[in-house]
């Protein structure tokens, strides 16, 4: 008897790890299940995009100058005869490469000054919080309007390298304070008084702890990115011609938005959505990584 009930006894199941709980709550998240799937449709289209056109973002058809959308130009022509189709794709491909960049470079150096910050204290925290402040009080609008002009010839680059500088400040602050909040913790302590060294300590111990936050604000400083370069480029400090992104799309064809609607409402329209998904999908991010979330999660699914 007691053998058949333990062959008949139904195995145990095994815990779901960190990963599969929170991509069960992600994709119960309608809106950013949506956000993801614009997203990823987006990115596709700047991936596969010019391979599904013979029209290249910089060559010219003098035949049809302001056209229409129609068969061989999908998206119409501008005012000098180029597919908007295929400069639309080219500034959608630029704008995610500097959005991307921007916001990989910004959270690490967030969350490397703020996680030093907050676990060395003392004279490395203080000088490390007054470049923090200095930085929040710089323009730096203003400030990368007057630079950028004086590094063109190092390319879209340095471009990159000064947005990363002006928009990691307060990610760092918010790092530095939830590492204050962790260097206490019983783990840490005790990694610590193992002779475990200080970098070797945020590395593995900190900033892990921290990996959900860091996520999710690279995640929407992706969105913020491609709107700061959107809105450099349609001032003329941005990404410098021949080549083009969203922002230098929108500006050109500002003036043309009423008498030829196509030249600026295809870029300005995937600005748009591109910025709504990433914020769509960022709040999925928080609300699947917040340990709060499961108990919502549980007793909706209840």
């Amino acid at each position: 008897m007691t053998a058949n009930l333990v062959e008949t006894a139904p195995p145990l199941s095994r815990p779901r790890g960190r990963g599969s709980v929170v991509a069960r709550r992600f994709l119960r998240n309608r809106s950013a299940l949506v956000g993801a799937t614009v997203l990823l449709l987006l990115v596709a289209l700047a991936v596969f995009g010019p391979h599904l056109t013979s029209w290249t973002y910089e060559k010219v058809d003098y035949a049809a100058l302001r056209e229409a959308p129609s068969a061989d130009h999908w998206w119409g022509t501008n005012r000098i005869g180029q597919d908007v189709f295929a400069q639309t794709v080219r500034g959608l491909q630029k704008s995610l490469v500097i959005g991307v960049l921007v916001a990989l470079f910004a959270t690490g150096l967030a969350a490397l000054v703020g996680a030093c910050a907050g676990y060395f204290g003392g004279w490395a925290d203080r000088a490390l919080m007054f470049v923090v402040d200095l930085l929040l009080v710089f323009p730096s609008f203003l400030v990368i309007a007057i630079v950028s002009p004086r590094l063109r010839g190092l390319g879209w680059f340095a471009f990159v390298g000064l947005l990363a500088v002006f928009g990691w400040m307060i990610t760092a602050r918010v790092v530095r304070s939830m590492t204050v909040s962790l260097k206490e913790r019983e783990f840490i302590r005790a990694a610590r008084y193992m002779g475990v060294g200080p970098f070797t300590v945020i590395r593995r111990h900190v900033l892990p702890n921290i990996a959900s936050f860091l996520i999710i604000d690279a995640t929407v400083a992706v969105g913020g990115a491609v709107m700061s370069e959107t809105a450099l480029s349609y001032f003329g400090f941005g990404v410098q011609a021949p080549d083009v992104s969203l922002g230098t799309l929108i500006a050109s064809t500002t003036g043309a938005a009423i008498t030829y609607p196509w030249m600026f409402f295809f870029p300005a329209g995937l600005l748009i959505v591109f910025v709504l998904a990433v914020n769509l999908v960022g709040d999925g991010l928080r609300d699947a990584l917040d340990p709060s979330a499961s108990g919502k999660g549980a007793h909706r699914a209840a």
